[in-house]
């Protein structure tokens, strides 16, 4: 085979394997394979693995409405109610799941299927009531139906209620627990209810044929198949990808509560066609679905937003990945961790190349259930927060509409209130003509509505960058717009009067009142007129060693009365301090010099040696080089011609994100904190400060 054969060839597998990907994403598979076998209804019929993560999660708070899934409509007409009770009778007889029950049998959950029968559909006359009130009312009952818990061990998962505001006037409430339910089933049940309506309404027979699979048997083929060394293959991959995760951090409102809260809210999100087209167009032009551009945009915002360039997103994918479970309502999603990292400043275009191969490889390995990953990894127990990720995003198509049945118009009803399964949620749906509209769902015990308004802002003012600019770095493109900025990054405050070095600033005050006491050590004194002798001289003798304006002199000392003299006199020769702090590890000393560079360290000979080990430059030491330095002028050195604007210092981090970096300041931006403490706090004469940090800690300067 040829070069240009190979590169064809290898083109046309990634193709088919990017249009495998569509199918998996939309629940669809086109290979033959051979049939799910009917499980025996005279053994145990276990759950499968996402059923047993809900009982166990629901048996935790059986009180709460998280797990449940409401479907309201509205239906205005002549509605024929002996049909509908006979098409919702019929569903529930066809699928065994929403007559099952759910018992322990030695220890593990099982499903115990009843036989078919009559569900209730109780019927609530609002007639009596004013008109007025009606509505109200109607809300009322709706949402008391929908937050009732199931008892799962001796209720069927499904429960339906009419409630009736005039003859041709109906609120229609129906209940399933998510244990027998998820967003494909509400579908199904909503494409049978309206087939078997019809016909029951003319007289005929039901039109559905028989399924060919249960539920029940899907479970107990996941439980088969989902096993031994192929399993164990699957998930060395998780293992691999996930090692070292952590949960990403949004800033929040609140602080987090120990358990997690389920109550929640969404703001809207609508895509202009212009931007969805732009999304589109890049995603073509970098052979991607649309679902891994949107998920690189998702996780670079996330990135923006707290810090990290390690950002875990979970997404669902659907199991029903075989022709014989489309029509079939149960639990048939699966959770996939997406965990997307990077270094430095990537292109948009690096962050989809490489979000691509998270996702191609996330669904090769699809088949592990998610509540069997979380058993492997055994994440650290965290009440207060979802295992493995608490942020999700999800694209999927728009339903194919609401509840249809003859002769009656229908619309969909929305809850006053809503659940949030993770702390955020980023849902888009893509509607048949094409465009993108979603909603960011959050908890409300984390995030309020204008930050969250916020947030969905510079979410789509991020897209438009990344479209307009998939090439530049994404922490360069913009997330506010000029009003947000303004609050963001407020302008700088300027001292009245010109900014000048801090030294000569402290010259003034010295010439001031020269006998007033500047700095206290234990029991030695020193005032603002030897303070400022001292600080000369050392200057001076800097000076004379070729330290010059913007040089940088390190500060190896401990606390006393020669601290502050030594970081003066670094400023009186016009160089900038860095400090070195004494208690600090010897090796981080040497990396910090030879990082700056730095011609000479000022220390005493308590450390001097030490320093010598990891420093081959010039070390003033004060003690041992006393009376040279004591010889030299107490006048004010010349003023530094580099003005405020030169460095005062350069303080490093912590290094515990990677390698300690050193950090700039130069005088102006010393003057604007003292300035607007100033403000805040009305300095005096007589003000008394304590150097309570290290001087090696910016907070220091404040101090000092």
């Amino acid at each position: 085979m040829s070069a240009g054969e190979t590169e064809k060839s290898a083109t046309a597998v990634e193709a088919a394997r990017e249009e495998l990907l569509r199918q998996r994403l939309a629940g669809r598979r086109s290979a033959p394979r051979a049939g799910i076998p009917r499980a025996d209804r005279e053994g145990t019929l276990p759950l499968s693995f996402g059923q047993q993560q809900l009982w166990f999660l629901s048996s935790l708070d059986p009180e709460s409405p998280e797990y449940l899934v409401p479907v309201l409509r509205r239906l205005r007409g002549p509605l024929d109610l002996g049909a509908l009770h006979a098409a919702y009778t019929e569903i529930v007889a066809r699928h065994e799941i929403l007559r099952t029950r759910y018992r322990l049998e030695n220890g593990e959950p099982v499903q115990v299927v009843d036989p078919s029968g009559t569900p209730d559909l109780p019927v609530t006359d609002l007639g009596a009531l004013p008109a007025a009130a009606r509505e109200q009312k109607a809300a009322d009952l709706a949402a008391e139906a929908a937050a009732a818990p199931f008892d799962l061990a001796g209720q069927w998962p499904v429960r339906a209620r009419l409630i009736r505001l005039a003859e041709d006037d109906h609120l229609l409430a129906v209940v399933f627990h998510h244990i027998a339910c998820d967003a494909w089933s509400i579908q199904v049940f909503e494409r049978e209810l309206g087939a078997l309506y019809g016909a029951f309404a003319a007289g005929r027979p039901s039109p559905l044929p028989a399924l060919p699979v249960q539920y029940a048997d899907f479970a107990a083929w996941q439980r088969s198949r989902i096993a031994g060394p192929e399993l164990d293959r699957r998930l060395g991959y998780w293992r691999g990808l996930l090692a070292g995760s952590t949960p990403a951090e949004l800033p929040t409102a609140r602080p987090r509560p120990p358990v997690r809260d389920w109550r929640g809210a969404a703001v809207p999100l609508e895509l202009p066609e212009p931007l969805a087209a732009g999304l589109r167009a890049l995603s073509k032009e970098h052979g991607v679905t649309l679902y891994t551009t949107l998920l690189a945009a998702f996780q670079a915002l996330l990135s923006r937003y707290t810090g990290r360039d390690d950002i875990a997103v979970g997404t669902v994918v659907s199991e029903r990945t075989r022709p014989e479970l489309q029509n079939v309502i149960g639990y048939g999603i699966n959770s996939l961790v997406m965990r997307g990292t990077w270094q430095g400043e990537p292109a948009f275009t690096e962050l989809i190349a490489a979000a691509r191969s998270t996702v191609l490889g996330a669904f090769d390995h699809q088949e592990v259930p998610f509540a069997r990953l979380v058993d492997e990894l055994a994440p650290a127990r965290d009440t207060s927060r979802t295992p493995l990720f608490q942020i999700a995003f999800t694209l999927h198509e728009a339903a194919d509409g609401a509840l249809d049945l003859p002769g009656i118009a229908t619309s969909v009803v929305e809850l006053p209130w809503r659940t949030a399964k993770f702390d955020l949620a980023l849902q888009i749906e893509e509607t048949a003509g094409g465009s993108l509209r979603g909603q960011l769902e959050y908890a409300t015990a984390l995030f309020d509505q204008p930050w969250m308004d916020g947030f969905a802002a510079s979410f789509l003012r991020l897209l438009d960058g990344l479209v307009a600019s998939p090439d530049s770095p994404v922490t360069r493109l913009p997330l506010h717009g000029e009003r947000e900025s303004a609050v963001v990054a407020p302008p700088a405050v300027r001292p009245a009067g010109d900014a000048r070095p801090m030294h000569e600033v402290f010259q003034d005050r010295a010439a001031e009142n020269p006998a007033a006491v500047a700095v206290v050590a234990g029991d030695e004194a020193l005032s603002y007129g030897e303070l400022n002798a001292r600080a000369n001289r050392l200057a001076h003798h800097l000076k004379a060693l070729g330290v010059g304006t913007e040089d940088l002199v390190g500060v190896c000392l401990g606390r006393g009365s020669h601290l502050v003299p030594a970081l003066l006199g670094v400023l009186k020769s016009g160089a900038a301090y860095v400090p070195l702090d004494p208690s600090h590890p010897v090796d981080r000393w040497g990396f910090v010099l030879g990082d700056t560079g730095a011609p000479v360290v000022v220390t005493t000979s308590q450390y001097a040696e030490r320093l010598a080990g990891v420093y081959a430059g010039r070390i003033v030491v004060l003690d041992r080089d006393a009376v040279a330095i004591a010889a030299e002028s107490e006048a004010n050195p010349a003023p530094s011609t580099a003005g405020p604007d030169a460095l005062a210092y350069v303080i490093y981090t912590s290094g515990s994100t990677g390698r300690p970096k050193g950090v700039c300041v130069s005088h102006t931006q010393v003057w604007r904190l003292l300035a607007v403490g100033d403000r805040h706090y009305g300095f005096r004469t007589d003000d008394v400060w304590p150097l309570f940090h290290s001087y090696a800690f910016d907070v220091s300067v404040w101090e000092l």
